[in-house]
């Protein structure tokens, strides 16, 4: 029986595309480039600054000129957090429908924790979120089992009742190695492949199809 689902944030909870585009087409701007389509920052957005910064001036991690980049970037979109993003379509009643059936809900992200909140506290589900794990909440990010096992101990509940929705492949090997079960959301960006091939235990169409999982 589920009795806790785990939300991914950004591309599953959330549509933040246009506000982190915007953030990387302001970068370029300054320095005299033209914007970038949101057909090419979209699909990018699950892998946060690193996609951004790799699609906007094509970098890596390890370049030089990485670290301020990404630290003015973080600086430019914290300013503009929730200037288009918003839940995506039919997410606000299925959350309402999880809290109608007693199912507590909460946020596993990559997204740093204080970020997160800002967007969720924007978004106006802040008090409704039942746990925030970031990803500086724990030593590690998703892929990695621990930021799913550290919200299972916030809620003090096992992983077995918990069902994690996410729209990235990292999303889908955390909630198998945490031992949670997984569900791919298919109105996200869905980075990492065909979703078909992450031995997800159901895909979902759209928010009303977890509906049925519960």
């Amino acid at each position: 029986m589920i009795r806790v689902v785990l939300f991914d944030l950004d591309g599953t909870l959330a549509d933040t595309a246009p506000d982190l585009g915007y953030a990387v087409n302001r970068m370029r701007e300054t320095r005299g480039l033209p914007e970038l389509p949101l057909s090419v920052t979209r699909p990018v957005t699950s892998m946060g600054a690193r996609g951004l910064l790799k699609a906007g001036f094509g970098i890596d991690p390890g370049h030089a000129d990485y670290q301020p980049l990404r630290e003015e970037f973080l600086h430019i979109y914290e300013r503009n957090i929730c200037r288009e993003s918003r839940l995506f379509e039919g997410m606000a009643q299925l959350l309402d429908t999880i809290e109608a059936r007693g199912v507590r809900w909460g946020i596993v992200t990559n997204k740093t924790e204080r970020l997160a909140r800002v967007l969720i506290d924007q978004l106006g589900i802040a008090s409704r979120a039942a746990c925030l794990v970031g990803g500086d909440t724990t030593p590690h990010l998703k892929p990695h089992p621990a930021p799913l096992l550290a919200a299972c101990e916030a809620l003090q509940e096992s992983a077995g009742a918990c069902v994690y929705v996410g729209d990235d492949r990292r999303d889908i090997d955390a909630g198998r190695a945490a031992g949670t079960k997984v569900a791919v959301a298919g109105w996200g960006y869905l980075n990492g492949g065909a979703p078909e091939t992450w031995d997800a235990d159901w895909m979902l169409a759209g928010p009303r199809d977890l509906v049925a999982l519960l």
